[in-house]
């Protein structure tokens, strides 16, 4: 879930077009929930300058105390009639006490010269990235969402005429060209060649050049784009080869099938040498992602982050896949209709595929570089419903928790909030219970939308 607090006099995007990757969303003042069993919060303020009326929350930070008793030593009582042996043993004893004795000055002088915590490190977001049905670019994709064009089709990578759902947002066309090699292109998967092009595109959108990249600190630059499902359709080629012979197999049909390696790619190609892994959390893997790079920053971690989430797997045994568990909307005569939540007549949700990057940075480095800052990070949140595979809490817990938690982070009110975008998955008991959860914190908001 992404919730955000909103001080700009305009709409934009940001976190939206996660749609495409991970069903996950945002936007100016918003407010994503994940209905199943892995559940997070973000929050986040808008801004189009890099100057803001109002600071972040103060994140607390913990120290762990090491109670050390080394110079404590046991009693030892023993009887000898041989004093060289009694001499022996009480030396040692005399230097083990002496060696406790150092260890405490030791202890003591570390905390004395113990550095102070961290001061608050903020947040922004200065570059965003798409791949998705709707469009390439954040600009293109959002003006197609304000004028309510779908990206949902008949599919068309494969023949799905046995299929009950033969629907999905398809990306049709899309282009690598200038920004992956081709000897790559045609080995990589879909999710990390969105990955890679949306991660660029977002470092073009935020204004590092190559000039502007050799300033960097490439030690504190770190990538963390999540994939839920990772390289399926490269395990898919790799077993349909193995039926003939292993010797048929693409060699890089393991590494290209695990959700970190679009990550690890897109690290390779920049030189970033930060923090670099992968989160996968089903359809709330974007938020994560976006919520732990923010993270690694206000540690100190990284001054710069690319996050988000990509995916694709509008192949056979993804759709038959999701078709077998029954959550898929089988309304194939009406496909940009398809997907219809908290309409009574709701039969599940659509597939869809892309990716969405979100360039973050510490604030006094954006602004030492002249950055356009799009919003500030606030604060975040990460619950469980530890309750079923993939149906919610009948409570909601796990989204009252996530969103309660998130506000106290953020030093907001549920008041401030006016905007939700919700996860909405158009499946009967997921948006009902998504529907009570928000109404239970939000029901009072008289501006909300």
């Amino acid at each position: 879930m992404v919730a955000g607090a909103s001080s700009s006099c305009y709409a934009s995007p940001l976190c939206d077009w996660l749609v495409g990757a991970c069903m996950s969303s945002g936007g100016d003042r918003l407010l994503q929930s994940d209905t199943k069993s892995s559940r997070r919060s973000t929050l986040l303020t808008k801004s189009k300058c890099s100057s803001f009326s109002s600071s972040s929350s103060t994140n607390g930070s913990a120290g762990l105390v090491s109670n050390c008793n080394s110079n404590a030593l046991p009693s030892l009582f023993f009887e000898s009639n041989n004093n060289s042996y009694f001499n022996r043993k009480q030396g040692r004893l005399n230097q083990a006490s002496s060696s406790g004795q150092v260890a405490l000055e030791m202890e003591k002088e570390a905390m004395v010269k113990k550095k102070p915590p961290l001061e608050s490190r903020r947040v922004v977001v200065t570059g965003m990235g798409v791949e998705t049905p709707l469009g390439h670019d954040p600009h293109t994709f959002y003006d197609n969402l304000l004028q309510g064009i779908s990206g949902i089709s008949p599919i068309e990578n494969f023949d799905c005429s046995a299929f009950p759902t033969r629907i999905a947002g398809e990306i049709k066309t899309f282009s690598t060209e200038g920004l992956v090699a081709p000897k790559l292109s045609k080995r990589m998967d879909k999710f990390m060649l969105y990955l890679l092009t949306a991660g660029k595109k977002a470092l073009a959108d935020g204004g590092v050049t190559e000039d502007v990249m050799a300033e960097f600190d490439k030690s504190k630059c770190g990538v963390l784009i999540g994939s839920a499902m990772g390289g399926m359709k490269v395990f898919y080629d790799a077993l349909e080869a193995l039926k003939i012979s292993y010797k048929k197999m693409n060699p890089f049909c393991v590494p290209f099938a695990t959700t970190n390696m679009g990550s690890a790619m897109l690290a390779i190609d920049l030189g970033w040498m930060g923090p670099n892994y992968s989160i996968s959390t089903a359809c709330a893997t974007g938020n994560f992602c976006i919520l732990s790079a923010a993270n690694h920053i206000i540690r100190g971690e990284a001054d710069v982050m690319l996050c988000g989430g990509s995916d694709s797997v509008i192949i056979p045994i993804g759709l038959g896949g999701f078709v077998a568990c029954r959550a898929l909307s089988e309304k194939n005569d009406d496909p940009t209709k398809a997907s219809r939540p908290w309409d009574s007549n709701r039969d599940g949700f659509v597939m869809g595929e892309g990716a969405g990057v979100l360039l973050l940075e510490e604030l006094e480095h954006a602004k030492s570089r002249g950055a356009t800052i799009y919003a500030e990070f606030l604060g975040g949140s990460f619950t469980s419903d530890a309750y079923h595979i993939t149906e919610p809490h009948p409570d909601g817990a796990g989204v009252i928790l996530c969103i309660e938690k998130a506000l106290a982070h953020a030093g907001i009110s549920k008041e401030d909030i006016n905007y939700i975008n919700a996860h909405a998955t158009s499946t009967p008991a997921g948006d009902l219970k998504e529907y009570q959860a928000l109404a239970h914190c939000f029901g009072q908001n008289p501006e909300i939308c």
